[in-house]
């Protein structure tokens, strides 16, 4: 993996998305989910609400890095908080 450049933080990253991804492929096989209109008026499941929070997730953080001088990590909180919110409310 020398060509790729790869560091120890990139390689959490992907190895935790892939631990989600298979986390709700098995919980959507044993537990089969149905569809739920949560704040946004659409009919959402569980991949769609990961979905939202992932990709807010990367507008939180983007902006961390743009608007603040605070450490990253604390975005992180941030990101649980919102994806809590997304996951009951959406």
């Amino acid at each position: 993996m020398d060509w790729m450049a790869w560091t120890w933080p990139t390689a959490i990253f992907f190895l935790v998305i892939a631990a989600i991804l298979i986390t709700f492929t098995f919980l959507a096989i044993r537990y089969p989910e149905t569809p739920r209109v949560g704040i946004l008026r659409i009919e959402t499941t569980r991949g769609d609400r990961l979905f939202i929070t992932l990709l807010g997730s990367a507008f939180i953080n983007l902006a961390w890095l743009g608007l603040t001088d605070f450490p990253q990590p604390y975005a992180l909180g941030i990101c649980a908080l919102y994806a809590v919110c997304v996951f009951r409310w959406v």
